[in-house]
């Protein structure tokens, strides 16, 4: 019995490898997202030269409260939550889509959309307008999911 049920065993191991691969692949950062963060890097550098993103800090800022901006969001994760492979929601109770690309393919895609958000956020959170450097990093952090 227990050789029938290795050999019903073995073809599964083909598919779940097939599967980590397809997950790994739909990970990685698209040309668009990669296009907004180089775009951010070289504004950032602008201002300070040798200027590196980092994730680390983009994950720091994104989940930490700094109690400057408005009451009722104290942090990105007040809308986003602290999960970005799932929905979040606005103050008005509207669903936000995942912030992670490897969910939302189109996410961090496209320039304009993100300046938008960043400029509409960031005082919100931060009392103030994000720097280049914030931007680069926190995109760094969520094009990295």
């Amino acid at each position: 019995m227990a050789l029938v049920v290795s050999r019903l065993a073995q073809p599964a191991v083909p598919l779940l490898f097939a599967a980590a691969l397809v997950s790994a692949a739909q990970a990685e950062p698209g040309p668009a997202q990669r296009a907004v963060l180089a775009q951010q890097v070289e504004a950032a550098r602008a201002v300070a030269p040798g200027f590196a993103p980092s994730a680390e800090r983009g994950r720091t800022l994104f989940m930490s409260s700094p109690a400057a901006g408005k009451p009722d969001t104290p942090s990105c994760t007040s809308c986003h939550t602290t999960n970005l492979s799932r929905a979040g929601q606005s103050r008005a109770g509207k669903a936000i889509e995942p912030m992670a690309p490897s969910v939302v393919p189109t996410r961090l895609s496209d320039s304009a959309t993100v300046e938008k958000w960043f400029r509409r956020n960031c005082p919100d959170v931060l009392g103030r307008d994000c720097s280049v450097a914030e931007k680069a990093d926190l995109l760094a952090f969520l094009i990295g999911l």
